[in-house]
């Protein structure tokens, strides 16, 4: 490890309401420090959770192969591009989101135990309890770190109250990232909210009131911060401005997809409806979320992050992709060979979805590599066949290079039932979080990683 001083990283432009962190600038740093910052034992680690629900259709998710040698599947063949940098995990399971004598709610006991490895008290009460989550236990140890010590995103809002499967509790079903027990932390559903956040300075009323102003005279953030990027520009060499130009232009465009998606607000599409046209806003929903995420990486202004891709039990058609049943009911296939084929086709899409994400992280160069090549990357499900309500063999990935920490490029199988805890303890090494227990955990999954 370098004896240097840690590489200082929040720059920030400033205005009204308005703090927009900057990534790192070689032209800004002591020459001394300059070395350090493309030095890939400095770079910041990250780490994210990306959850989709229902499940998967297995027979065309999982490899035929392990090891380096393998062929993807149908269902992850959108990640062709990604394969040096994927592990594909197969055999571990999620046992707490089992029954375990509490009848049906398999989607409540999914999302709630998924980070946690925690099985959740059914209820439907106030009583609610489960367990702190992998991420949050990152964001005590090392959210001091960061502006924002974690960031929990989702698309789906959902009910906060109230019963929602089988007698449990709807804070279950729509939260993956519990702060303790008894606490969930609610993910952000807005994208116009979720950018505030991460470009606010910090003080919530002058933030609203800059957000206010800033759609009366529809100005954007940068036209707020205008006069500290000038002068910051002055003191920069010919790649670094470059580096800001490429910078600003990406949060300009994010803001002006966001205010493009305010005016059309994503509807509430009842269980069965069929939808034509919903689909779009609701991809753009999840690309303004991925982007949020990339930017909140890119500043360092987090490090720690979950994102709900769709809640668990989520209904939802796809009719852009030929699909109008909704997921739910085809995942509940009874070995319904079309049902089974919808149901790939869906994971297909998902997938797709996640790969564009992992090209836009590996778009944006840090140190000697790319973003993706900094961080650990879970994309995956909390149930395999959903038919079943399977919680065993899950539909896992990995993807990054954890700093060098992962051994990528392979399909592992694990000891078959390993609790998917024990993964979650070994990805928080690449992040610095010491463990000695995550729920049902029983060690590490070292396995994937390098010694």
């Amino acid at each position: 490890m370098s004896s240097l001083p840690p590489v200082p990283r929040r720059l920030f432009l400033r205005g009204l309401g308005t703090a927009v962190a900057l990534p790192v600038l070689q032209s800004v740093l002591p020459a001394r420090l300059r070395a350090a910052a493309t030095n890939p034992a400095n770079q910041p680690q990250r780490v994210a959770w990306i959850y989709v629900p229902n499940g998967a259709n297995m027979a065309d998710w999982t490899p035929a192969t392990t090891g380096t040698d393998y062929a993807l599947p149908s269902s992850l063949q959108p990640l062709a591009a990604h394969q040096r940098d994927l592990t594909v995990l197969t055999g571990l399971a999620n046992p707490q989101g089992d029954e375990l004598g509490d009848g049906g709610g398999a989607h409540a006991r999914a999302s709630a135990s998924f980070l946690s490895g925690v099985h959740p008290r059914k209820t439907a009460g106030a009583d609610i309890q489960a367990g702190i989550s992998c991420d949050q236990i990152a964001a005590r140890q090392i959210g001091h770190q960061t502006r924002l010590p974690s960031l929990e995103l989702s698309c789906d809002g959902g009910q906060r109250a109230g019963s929602c499967d089988s007698g449990y509790s709807c804070i279950y079903q729509f939260n993956v990232s519990w702060r303790s027990a008894t606490q969930p932390m609610a993910p952000e559903v807005n994208p116009r909210a979720a950018f505030e956040r991460l470009f606010g300075n910090g003080d919530a009323a002058a933030s609203v009131e800059s957000a206010a102003r800033r759609s009366l005279y529809r100005r954007s953030i940068l036209d707020y911060v205008l006069d500290d990027a000038q002068r910051l520009e002055a003191r920069l060499g010919v790649d670094d401005r470059r580096k800001l130009d490429e910078y600003l232009t990406s949060v300009r465009e994010l803001e002006v997809r966001i205010a493009r998606a305010d005016q059309f607000p994503m509807p509430d599409v009842p269980t069965g409806v069929d939808a034509p046209g919903m689909f779009e806003t609701y991809e753009e929903h999840m690309e303004l979320m991925y982007e949020v995420m990339a930017l909140a990486f890119q500043t360092d202004s987090t490090r720690i992050a979950t994102f709900i891709v769709a809640h668990d039990g989520s209904n939802r058609p796809y009719p852009n992709i030929g699909i109008r049943d909704g997921h739910h009911d085809l995942s509940h296939h009874r070995s319904d060979e079309e049902k089974k084929k919808k149901l790939a086709q869906i994971n297909r899409y998902h997938v797709s979805r996640f790969s564009r994400f992992l090209d836009r992280l590996k778009s944006i160069p840090e140190g000697e590599g790319n973003l993706l090549n900094h961080s650990t990357i879970l994309y995956g499900s909390a149930l395999s066949d959903g038919n079943e309500h399977s919680p065993v063999n899950l539909p896992i990935l990995l993807a990054g290079q954890g700093g060098g920490r992962l051994n990528a490029g392979r399909h592992v199988r694990v000891e078959e039932g390993a609790p998917m805890t024990n993964l979650y303890r070994s990805m928080l090494d690449t992040v610095g979080v010491s463990t000695e227990t995550i729920g049902d955990s029983t060690g590490k999954l070292d396995a994937v990683f390098k010694a």
